[in-house]
């Protein structure tokens, strides 16, 4: 199944206010349902049995409503770990009122070097083309202690129909277009560990995980010892 890149009605000027909202929603739910809180708990639980840390400041890129961390956080927080948790998004009205949040570009980070643990995004990197996913990690590196977590769709023909047979979940016309779109755009774990082969200064070991219902899962971790010229890091793959 070839990549097609087209533009999501929901990242365009003319998504009607009210459809943006309930498209949302939307993706809300089907985080909660069908993996993508699961996995960001996931990744982070990972960062918890590298580092050891039990609190965790979070910047979440792309955020929207914030429900993939706050979902998240709701479950480790059984297990002793918190997270500090402020959303970023590049549009104002995607954002969740009462939530620490700022309107920025997530390709231009404007916070200085190492604020943050952890810089988080989900359902993000299939919107950039390769050449700004690696600008993405190298930028969300920059301003992360540990790790950048990327927890996003894996493109195949199988998940194709499982967006279309979960049309009538979908309370908005833009979350069943964008749906399609999403997976459509969406990358295969061999071409993300083809973008950040190389050529990302900061990037120590990376870890690429597969999980439920075609979620796929990357751990980029932060080389400490690294600040200039690029480097190859080691990539791997968890199941």
């Amino acid at each position: 199944m070839q990549r097609t890149n087209s533009e999501e009605i929901l990242d365009s000027k003319d998504c009607p206010a009210g459809e943006t909202q309930t498209s949302l929603r939307d993706l809300c739910r089907i985080n909660r349902w069908f993996g993508g809180v699961a996995t960001t708990r996931k990744l982070l639980e990972r960062i918890v049995s590298v580092t050891g840390l039990k609190r965790l400041s979070l910047l979440e890129v792309a955020a929207g409503l914030g429900e993939v961390p706050r979902g998240a956080a709701t479950r480790l927080a059984r297990h002793g770990i918190s997270l500090d948790i402020t959303d970023l998004d590049r549009v104002s009205s995607h954002l969740q009122r009462g939530h620490r949040a700022l309107v920025a570009d997530a390709l231009a980070l404007p916070f200085p070097d190492a604020s943050f643990d952890v810089v988080s995004c989900s359902l993000f990197v299939h919107h950039l083309q390769p050449e700004e996913v690696k600008r993405f990690a190298i930028e969300a590196l920059r301003v992360s202690r540990q790790a950048v977590l990327i927890n996003d769709l894996i493109r195949h023909p199988l998940h194709l129909g499982l967006v279309y047979a979960g049309f009538p979940l979908m309370r908005s016309y833009v979350s069943r277009v964008d749906g399609v779109a999403s997976v459509r755009r969406a990358y295969i774990p061999e071409e993300i560990r083809a973008m950040l082969a190389d050529g990302i200064p900061a990037a120590g070991k990376v870890e690429i995980s597969t999980h439920y219902l075609f979620r796929m899962g990357i751990v980029v971790w932060k080389n400490a010892g690294t600040n200039s010229g690029p480097t190859s890091p080691r990539l791997t793959n968890v199941a």
